[in-house]
């Protein structure tokens, strides 16, 4: 992640709601699947979970790129 991208995630997590809402769940999301991933046996709901995980965290992770990218164009940072 550049520093540009790193600078305006931090300003978007301060300034907006949503977007502090969709950071703290990405962690979260992120938290759970190692949890996952660190089992030796994972049951049939776990598998289920952690494909539900990733897809959430891809679409939360596109809505942030989303957000972002309005925030350059909205204050042009150069």
């Amino acid at each position: 992640m550049s520093n540009q991208i790193a600078d305006i995630q931090r300003i978007l997590s301060t300034e907006d709601n949503a977007f502090r809402q969709w950071l703290d769940e990405h962690h979260a999301c992120e938290s759970r699947l190692g949890e996952l991933t660190t089992k030796n046996e994972v049951s049939i709901d776990e598998e289920l979970e952690e494909k539900t995980l990733k897809k959430r965290k891809l679409v939360l992770k596109d809505q942030m790129a989303a957000r972002i990218r309005s925030y350059e164009t909205s204050n042009a940072m150069a």
